[in-house]
């Protein structure tokens, strides 16, 4: 039974049967349709509402070409959009993801600038600080095999150039040893246990031969806690510890001069080290150089002494009291930490004075370093000189006694 194809209720009209599509209709049929007016381009107040859009990169393709083309053509809109992609540009600089390198430095010396530490470094130990901290740095991202590369350790003893063949675990175990001079004076442990000998050379041979820590990457972390440590203790020691004595043996050294030589010690090594593994290695700061450099030139009259004990150096030509102006070698360091000393000859405790000075030597800054450490003998030195040859011969010599394993 069919059923009412309209509801009385709300006239809604049930779908009848599908309905077949009648013929296109012909093109000419659509002649008679009115023409589509095309739109125009956008107008110049839309278009210079749409340049803050266009400085922040947020147009269309579209948009973005009509502004442009717009701009070629419009002078104050030109002018507007120049000065809204200035502002976009300071507030969205375009910078690299990567970390800027002076990006710690500059934060951490913006930091002590405005809150200075309250337990601050000692100036002299400044550089052993720095010195540690650059070493463990390069050792850091060392691999097993290269804690075991060759490092050949070159001193100056007797007159002649002595080496000696270890690895770059062995260097750190040296370093560590010595520096625990510097702990036991303190009256930290040393990590040989008690007794052992003062003197660096026979505290070296003694870990390499038997030592608690394995001379392997394992050496590392001993050595720079016990870094840590030492600057901490005097850091928090106050004044008056610097004039402590550190034992080396055969000679001492204050508290404050020790951290210098320690300091320089490790710079010296570093470098061994880096030049084993050929890695690039910056010299200390000109600051932290200038210590060093100032601490050798005051050890050179000793040295020269020294030397004269021994029957290594010429007798003084002209002994003169205790205070009393002798003869003098000027020596002239240039380069970064460069500067002038005044070097006496004949006796530790005579005055120096530039009317008696008898000779000049003037040398590069990384040229004495290499000197005081024994990498470079005397008589192949790069120096200036002039005035009294022996006296110069002498006092190079004496740089180059400086020097130990």
């Amino acid at each position: 039974m069919n059923g009412p194809a309209e509801s009385a209720d709300d006239g809604y009209q049930l779908p009848g049967p599908a309905r077949i599509p009648g013929p296109r209709a012909a093109a000419d049929d659509f002649a008679t349709l009115p023409a589509v007016t095309p739109i125009g381009p956008p107008s110049h107040d839309v278009l210079k509402s749409l340049l803050g859009a266009w400085a922040l990169s947020a147009c269309s393709p579209e948009e973005t070409h009509a502004v442009e083309e717009h701009l070629t053509e419009c002078a104050p809109c030109a002018e507007e959009a120049l000065r809204l992609r200035d502002a976009v540009g300071l507030l969205h600089p375009e910078e690299s993801l990567d970390l800027k390198p002076m990006l710690r430095s500059r934060v951490l010396e913006d930091c002590l600038g405005k809150r200075p530490a309250r337990i601050p470094v000692p100036v002299w130990a400044t550089p052993y600080d720095t010195e540690t901290a650059r070493l463990d740095a390069l050792l850091r991202d060392f691999g097993d095999s290269e804690w075991h590369t060759p490092v050949r350790l070159k001193w100056f003893q007797e007159d002649r150039r002595t080496s000696r063949r270890t690895t770059v675990a062995g260097v750190i175990g040296h370093l560590l040893t010595v520096d625990a001079l510097v702990a036991t004076a303190l009256g930290l442990t040393d990590p040989l246990g008690a007794p052992a000998p003062a003197d660096p050379t026979a505290r070296t041979e003694e870990f390499w031969s038997s030592s608690p820590y394995p001379t392997t990457r394992q050496v590392r972390e001993p050595w720079r806690e016990q870094g840590h440590t030492l600057v901490r203790t005097v850091s928090f020691a106050g004044r008056g510890v610097a004039d402590l004595t550190v034992d080396y043996g055969d000679s001492s050294l204050p508290l404050g001069d020790a951290f210098l030589e320690r300091a320089f010690e490790c710079w010296v090594h570093a470098s061994d080290i880096a030049e084993a593994v050929d890695y690039p290695y910056e010299p200390p700061a000109g600051a932290h150089l200038h210590g060093m450099i100032d601490l050798a030139a005051r050890l050179l009259p000793g040295a020269l002494a020294d030397r004269r004990r021994g029957g290594l150096a010429g007798p003084p030509q002209d002994l003169v009291a205790a205070g009393k102006p002798g003869r003098t070698l000027h020596l002239e360091i240039e380069g970064a930490g460069g500067g002038s000393w005044d070097i006496a000859l004949d006796s530790p405790a005579a005055a120096t004075s530039a009317d008696r000075t008898v000779a000049e030597i003037a040398m590069d800054t990384i040229e004495f370093c290499q000197l005081a450490a024994g990498h470079i003998a005397p008589d192949e030195a790069a120096a200036g000189q002039r005035g009294d040859r022996e006296a110069i011969r002498d006092v190079l010599f004496a740089a180059a006694s400086l020097s130990r394993l």
